[in-house]
C-alpha cells in the first residue's frame, strides 16, 4: 500500500480574553482592540434592547467602553471578561434611559445601519424584513415597558447570552432572584404581548 502524507494546517488559537488583558497590561495596545471587536456586537445587542433606539443604544455602549477604559484595573477576573462588560454596558444603558427619558419615546427598529459596524450580518431576506421588523418594535414596546432590573436581567440572558450564574455574578444578585426575575419578566411580556399577536 502505497503511503499517504497528509497535510495538517497549522492551528491558529485564538487568545482567550484574559490572555489580550495581559498583553494589554504589559503594553500591547492592540489587545484593546481585539477585545472590543470581539464583544461589541453582543455588546451594542444589550444596550439596544435596554434602550430601544439605536442612537442611545450606541451612546451607551460608547460610554460603557469609556468606563471599562477608565476601570479596567478593577477587573479580578471573579466572573468572565464578559460578564463584566455586559454589566458595565447594561449599567451605561439604564444610566442613558433615565438621563434621555426612554419610556416618553416610542422606540424605533434599526436602521439599515451597516452590519459590519457590530458584526456579522445575519438578517433574513428582505421580504422577510418587514414583518420581523414590526414583530421587533413590538418587543422592543413591550421590553420598554419593564421595570429596569427585569429587563435588565432578561437582556443580558437573552441577547447577552449570559447564563444564570454569569447573570447573577453581573448583577451581584443570588441566581435565586434571576431565576425570579426572569420568571415575572417573561409572564409580563407574554401578557403585554397577547393583545398584539393574531391567533
Amino acid at each position: 500500500m502505497p503511503a499517504v502524507s497528509v497535510l495538517h494546517k497549522p492551528v491558529v488559537s485564538v487568545p482567550t480574553d484574559v490572555a489580550l488583558l495581559e498583553r494589554f497590561a504589559a503594553g500591547d495596545r492592540t489587545a484593546l482592540d481585539d477585545l472590543f471587536h470581539r464583544h461589541r456586537a453582543v455588546a451594542y445587542r444589550v444596550a439596544y434592547r435596554l434602550l430601544g433606539r439605536e442612537a442611545d443604544a450606541l451612546d451607551a455602549v460608547q460610554d460603557a467602553f469609556v468606563k471599562l477604559l477608565t476601570n479596567l484595573d478593577k477587573f479580578r477576573g471573579h466572573s468572565s471578561f464578559k460578564t463584566w462588560l455586559l454589566r458595565i454596558v447594561s449599567n451605561a444603558a439604564l444610566d442613558v434611559g433615565r438621563h434621555r427619558k426612554r419610556d416618553a419615546r416610542v422606540p424605533q427598529a434599526p436602521r439599515d445601519d451597516p452590519p459590519d459596524r457590530f458584526g456579522p450580518d445575519d438578517h433574513p431576506p428582505a421580504d422577510a424584513e418587514l414583518s420581523r421588523a414590526d414583530v421587533r418594535m413590538k418587543i422592543d414596546a413591550a421590553l420598554a415597558r419593564l421595570p429596569d432590573t427585569q429587563r435588565q436581567t432578561f437582556v443580558l440572558h437573552v441577547e447577552g447570552g449570559l447564563s444564570y450564574r454569569e447573570v447573577a455574578d453581573s448583577l451581584g444578585i443570588s441566581i435565586g432572584t434571576v431565576m425570579s426575575r426572569l420568571f415575572y419578566a417573561r409572564q409580563k411580556l407574554k401578557t403585554l404581548l397577547a393583545d398584539q399577536v393574531s391567533p
